[in-house]
Parts: structure tokens; sequence; C-alpha cells
């Protein structure tokens, strides 16, 4: 008969451990936040239609899944084509502004300066001219979103040092090697530090323009769900905002990962 010893014994208990501990702390703290939330309520006995418990929430998100997910499907495509035209707009806009004083000294006040006016102040005019469909939310989504992708973009080019672009030209490069070898390379980090703030602009973007004016979307559901006193059902949609925001944001940060693979995570060591 085989005798298992101690060294042989299964040490499944502590791995479990080390599995748990290997988990962000965020959610740890989430996971706390969360039952204090639960048992807040539930002990104070709070009304639902004031502050409902999180378990409600989740009901409420399971029972309401199927128009969660379509309002939510119509959100994210006025999040992604948002996006996706602000990259279009404000990289090409940086660029320009980089290598044209003319641009830079004629477009770029006036991109900071659009900034100073609430976007909530021009819904309801884009709302009358383009109507409640799809065309004036991805506007909104633009003009919240592409400011940080032209600012960012515009740091980064510019970031490039005299020395490196004197070597470029030394070593025989044109315009556009110079710009594709050595200024859009140092430039990436900086770029998708704007496309990572643009992508919750974006989301807010969304949102905001379905408050305003829409008959379909999370923000919609919002609305509806306020007017009846719904809170649960305004916590569940703001959950799929949430989790539509976090999702594009590691979206982007994974890209980024891919693409500048030279940017490693700074570690701090102490000796």
């Amino acid at each position: 008969m085989a005798v298992i010893t101690d060294s042989e014994t299964p040490a499944r208990p502590r791995s479990l451990l080390r599995h748990l501990g290997r988990i962000s702390p965020a959610f740890w703290t989430l996971v706390i936040l969360i039952g204090f939330w639960e048992l807040a309520v539930r002990i104070s006995e709070v009304p639902i239609y004031i502050l409902p418990p999180p378990s409600a929430i989740v009901v409420e998100m399971i029972d309401y899944w199927p128009r969660l997910m379509f309002n939510g499907g119509v959100t994210l495509s006025e999040v992604l084509i948002g996006f996706c035209v602000s990259i279009l707009v404000g990289v090409p806009l940086a660029v320009l502004i980089t290598y044209s004083r003319v641009a830079e000294k004629a477009i770029y006040p006036l991109i900071v300066a659009s900034q100073t006016i609430p976007k909530v102040a021009i819904a309801p005019l884009l709302m009358a001219w383009f109507g409640y469909g799809l065309t004036p939310k991805i506007v909104i989504v633009v003009l919240l979103s592409f400011f940080p992708i032209v600012i960012n973009t515009v740091v980064g080019l510019k970031a490039s040092s005299a020395e490196m672009l004197y070597l470029a030209q030394s070593m025989g490069a044109t315009g556009w090697q110079t710009f594709w070898k050595f200024r859009l390379p140092q430039a990436l980090p900086y770029i998708f530090a704007g496309l990572k703030l643009a992508t919750v602009l974006s989301v807010i973007g969304a949102v905001v323009a379905e408050f305003i004016g829409a008959d379909k979307g999370l923000g919609y559901v919002i609305v509806v769900a306020g007017s009846s006193f719904n809170i649960t059902r305004q916590f569940a949609a703001i959950i799929v905002i949430s989790a539509i925001g976090m999702i594009f944001f590691a979206v982007i940060e994974m890209l980024e990962r891919f693409l500048v693979p030279w940017k490693a995570p700074q570690v701090l060591t102490s000796e």
C-alpha cells in the first residue's frame, strides 16, 4: 500500500488562498462596499424607491435583461461611431497643427475655446437641427471625445527631441519617414492616453445626448424609469453603462500594450 507523506499531500487551502490573493484589491473593495450597502439598506429598512439593495438590482437586471441589451446596443453603437469619428478627425487635425504654424495659430485656440461651451447647452440645438435620430448623438460624442485626442496627439508629436530629428535628417530620411519612424512611435503613448480619456467621455456624451432627446438607449431607459420612480431599473441601466465604459477602456488598454510594447509599466522598488 502506498503511503502519502506530508510533502505529497495536496495543499488545496494554501492554493486557494494564493489564487484569492491574486485577485485585484479593487475587486475585494467593491465586494465589501456592496455587502455594506446591502446590510445598511436591509437594517435601516430604506424604501426601495429611494435606495434599492444590490440584490434587488440584480433581480431587475435579470428580469429586464433583453431590453437592457437592446438599449445597451444602441448606446454602444453611438459610442463606437462617435469615437471612431473623433479619431478620424482628431489625429489628422493634430498632425496639421503640429506641422503647420498657421494652422496652430488659426485652429488650436478655437479648439480650446470650443471646450468652454457646455455640451448640454447645445444638445437641444442639435436635436432641433438633426432630429432625434443617431446623428445628434454622434455629434455630441465627437464634440466631447475629440478634444483629448487632439491635445495629447499634438503633445506627443511635439515631444520628439531636436537631436533625434536632426539625426533623422542627417541620415537622409524624408519628411514622411521622419514622421513614421520617429515622431509617431514616440507619440503613441500620448495618443493612447488621449484615447483612453476619450473612451470615458464618449460614453458620457452618448448618455447625455439620450437624456436630452431619444426614444431608445440606456439614457432613455434611465429617464423613463425615473419618471415612474423605478430607481432599481435606473441602477440596472447605470451598471450596464459602467460596464460598457470599463470594457471599452480595457480594450483600448490591451491595444496599447500590443502596439506600444516598449512602454513598460513603471515599478517602484525599494532598496
